[in-house]
């Protein structure tokens, strides 16, 4: 299918920066990337809970849930893992444009390809949340049976097992999911964020 070319950008009547002067609080994407259960979704949930009872406007974005609706139409080929990331980043970049502090939660094994996420908004909108548990931990969880699934050559292409995770060289944050309890997590999260200047300090 072509591409659509008699389209043209229509701007907004209200922008970004007077959503965040409404709201009182920065947008950001919060990348939580990690092995299938690393805790990602775990961790996002969690800061998000305690965003959300600051009064701030979030939204997390769950790999598993996307997978329901926006790409339910893909597999789990490198191609169609590229293409989710890609409609992922896409997504996260409307949400911070509407002023929304957007957490998402995906395995995304591919370095090119957050960093191709990261590439579509602007420096310091994009923070990487490594969640840095080890095989071995995430496999002994197994919270969805995938790993056994994986071993027994039932699901293919799982990452860790068949198909590769890339981690992240320089991420923002990385937080030892393996071993931190959930509340030393989020509050890695949030000091990074109260230093990125998306919180206020002690709010």
């Amino acid at each position: 299918m072509a591409a659509a070319t008699n389209i043209v950008w229509h701007e907004a009547s209200v922008d970004r920066e007077a959503r965040s002067r409404q709201r009182g609080h920065r947008s950001v994407i919060l990348w939580f990337t990690g092995l299938s259960g690393s805790g990602k979704s775990t961790l996002a949930n969690a800061v998000n809970a305690v965003l959300f009872e600051r009064g701030l406007a979030t939204y997390v974005l769950d790999g598993d849930n996307i997978r329901h609706g926006l790409c339910n139409d893909l597999g789990f080929s490198d191609a169609d893992r590229e293409e989710n990331i890609r409609r992922i980043g896409e997504v996260a970049k409307l949400f911070v444009d509407a002023g929304v502090i957007t957490l998402t939660a995906f395995v995304s094994p591919f370095r090119a390809d957050r960093d191709k996420a990261r590439a579509l908004v602007a420096d310091g909108d994009f923070i990487e949340v490594y969640c840095a548990a080890d095989l071995a931990v995430c496999e002994d969880r197994d919270p969805k049976g995938l790993y056994a699934k994986a071993r027994a050559g039932v699901i293919k292409e799982f990452t860790g097992i068949s198909s590769p995770y890339e981690a992240p060289e320089a991420p923002e944050l990385q937080v030892d999911t393996g071993s931190q309890s959930i509340e030393e997590s989020v509050a890695s999260v949030l000091s990074l964020l109260e230093e990125k200047g998306v919180l206020k300090a002690g709010a």
